[in-house]
């Protein structure tokens, strides 16, 4: 009887070890490569115009302004002189004439739910603004002048809380020198755009340097690279069409997840109204399909356009494609000139909790990150990859039951970043060389 007692302790025993170790293999992580199956709805949430040191520079455990030595980037003048004070910032009584050479703080001058002047963000000025990595000539190629050097204060941001709860990408760069319109282009095919017999007033002068003399739309061998609107509709009433950018034919990362079968859906906000030519929001450089022919007007592909409106509704109701792009409309995607910060990232929280309370929650990955710069500060130098970029660092955020909790990711990252993780998802071919050797988040998010 006792050595059956013994016998029947010992299975209890076994069972007990077994029960652990199975459990503690069950938590045990598995490898991106096997885990990234696991996601079936990636979400896209696009903002506007902000460097990363702008809107999280105070962000603890970041590379952040805290990192940057007093003296160090002080702006200079075209003589290469250190400013006494920044330049005035035109348009706006609201700033000091003589704010010291250095980052200030937006908030005390202009609330952050008020919109401040716009500031230059075009490809060639980046450029000159990060001055071959001395990042000292953002106030000097500026419109605004001195408010190139402004922040926010990064917990009173409405997005702070994702930032904090998730992974905050400090080593996110925008993927191409210069504006929106570029930036959105490329964040859909790795390619920029080609116009080889653009209206001469619209091509850039360069010196035998390669250095701008005279800032255009085109480059002098036909890449178009800053702001521009498609020749398809729809565009603004009674637009000049011979200085609307033709239909583009390369690849997009929407023809081969419908070569793939992949639902996707490119959400703007305005849309249904912009098409139906009523008084809309909708921002057309900010569409980047609606760049490339196979998404003009009565083409299969126009399918996959759509309104903010429809992406609430899916995401409410469960029904997300596998692949969502979001972009809210003017005066709401944080654009300074335009939006407020405030209110503008108040609209993208409520995107994010669309997802993230909805039904495709526990299989969903949302990234939200911005186009570019804005024209704003950021002392990261920039990686060099070829002639297009990268250029400034941006925000960017992971979110969701994928995403790595209370991390930041100093890993380095781009905008065709999104573009790897979709293609790698999915069994995707690449679409150029950009996006084939990008990091597709490796270090943002762990599977279990």
């Amino acid at each position: 009887m006792r050595l059956q007692r013994l016998f029947y302790l010992s299975l209890g025993i076994l069972c007990i070890s077994s029960c652990a170790v199975t459990k503690k293999v069950q938590r045990q992580e598995i490898s991106f490569d096997e885990g990234i199956k696991k996601i079936n709805h990636v979400v896209v949430i696009y903002m506007e115009n902000h460097s990363f040191d702008n809107l999280y520079g105070e962000f603890k455990g970041a590379n952040g302004i805290a990192n940057v030595k007093k003296g160090d980037f002080l702006q200079v003048d075209e003589n290469g002189k250190a400013y006494q004070y920044l330049p005035e910032i035109p348009r706006n009584n609201s700033f000091p004439t003589n704010l010291p050479n250095q980052f200030f703080n937006i908030d005390q001058y202009v609330p952050f739910d008020k919109a401040t002047p716009d500031v230059t963000h075009r490809f060639y000025h980046n450029q000159l603004q990060i001055n071959g990595g001395k990042m000292d000539k953002f106030a000097l190629y500026n419109d605004s002048k001195g408010l190139a050097m402004g922040y926010y204060n990064t917990e009173k941001l409405p997005l702070y809380p994702f930032a904090k709860d998730y992974t905050l990408c400090d080593n996110f760069f925008q993927s191409v020198f210069g504006g929106s319109y570029l930036n959105h282009i490329y964040m859909i095919s790795a390619a920029v755009p080609v116009w080889p017999n653009a209206p001469s007033s619209m091509v850039a002068k360069l010196d035998a340097n390669g250095k701008m003399i005279k800032d255009g739309v085109v480059t002098p061998d036909g890449y178009a690279i800053n702001h521009v609107l498609s020749r398809n509709k729809p565009y603004p009433v009674k637009s000049d069409t011979s200085k609307l950018l033709p239909s583009q034919t390369m690849p997009t990362i929407g023809d081969r997840l419908t070569e793939k079968n992949v639902s996707w859906a490119w959400y703007s906000e305005g849309w249904d109204d912009a098409v139906a030519e009523r008084k809309n929001n909708f921002a057309y450089n900010h569409e980047p399909f609606l760049y490339f022919a196979n998404f003009e007007e009565g083409k299969e592909g126009r399918k996959h356009m759509k309104d903010q409106n429809d992406f609430v509704k899916a995401a409410k109701e469960g029904t997300l494609p596998s692949v969502s792009f979001v972009k809210p409309g003017g005066g709401n995607d944080e654009h300074p000139g335009s939006s407020a910060v405030y209110s503008s990232e108040q609209l993208a929280v409520n995107l994010i909790n669309a997802v993230l309370e909805g039904p495709n929650a526990k299989d969903a990955l949302v990234i939200l990150t911005y186009d570019e710069f804005g024209g704003f500060f950021d002392h990261v130098n920039p990686p060099i990859i070829d002639r297009w970029g990268p250029g400034s660092r941006i925000p960017a955020i992971v979110i969701g039951p994928f995403a790595k909790r209370g991390v930041v990711d100093h890993t380095q990252y781009e905008t065709v970043s999104i573009l790897s993780l979709i293609e790698q998802r999915w069994g995707i071919e690449p679409l150029a060389d950009r996006d084939r050797k990008a990091n597709p988040f490796r270090n943002a998010l762990v599977f279990k």
